[in-house]
């Protein structure tokens, strides 16, 4: 039995380990292929929309760039040699997001980093004027204990409240 159930495990992790390998170097069909590096570059023409959404009304650019896309993937490419010759031809800018390597990891960590930072400059502020704030006194004496009720119960007749604070 417990080597029925071995062979089970091994089986599966076999198969999640395969179909990781074919996912990671793009084995897929085409089309997804070509949606998904489409989806990964920003048409150059100067609309600021990724390729395969540019509707710029008469685009020269972003016929060719699906033409390049297209033909790099029947070429057998994988896909991170297909983003670095677009790289390479057309700049940095053609990536939708930024690479995680070098001074790019900057723009995916600093959001981060400044939205953490005002969390803590804002904590930080907050109980710093909590402990600047003077305790509440209590009247002292019975004169003032006696002015402090008159006001209240002018209080409550003026604004038609109870004592429980009941309208």
């Amino acid at each position: 039995m417990k080597r029925g159930i071995k062979l089970w495990g091994r089986t599966l992790l076999a198969t999640v380990v395969v179909a990781v390998c074919l996912c990671a170097t793009g084995a897929t069909d085409p089309g997804a292929r070509f949606d998904d590096l489409g989806h990964k570059m920003m048409c150059t023409c100067g609309c600021n929309q990724v390729l395969l959404e540019c509707n710029h009304v008469g685009c020269t650019v972003s016929g060719g760039m699906r033409d390049e896309l297209t033909r790099a993937i029947a070429g057998g490419q994988n896909d991170s040699l297909i983003l670095q010759s677009f790289v390479q031809e057309y700049g940095a800018t053609v990536l939708a997001a930024p690479t995680t390597h070098g001074l790019d990891l900057l723009a995916w960590i600093m959001p981060f980093a400044v939205s953490l930072l005002a969390l803590g400059g804002t904590i930080y502020l907050v109980r710093h004027w909590a402990r600047q704030q003077p305790a509440p006194t209590q009247a002292r004496t019975p004169e003032e204990a006696q002015a402090l009720e008159t006001m209240r119960a002018r209080i409550r007749r003026e604004t038609g409240t109870r004592e429980d604070g009941q309208g």
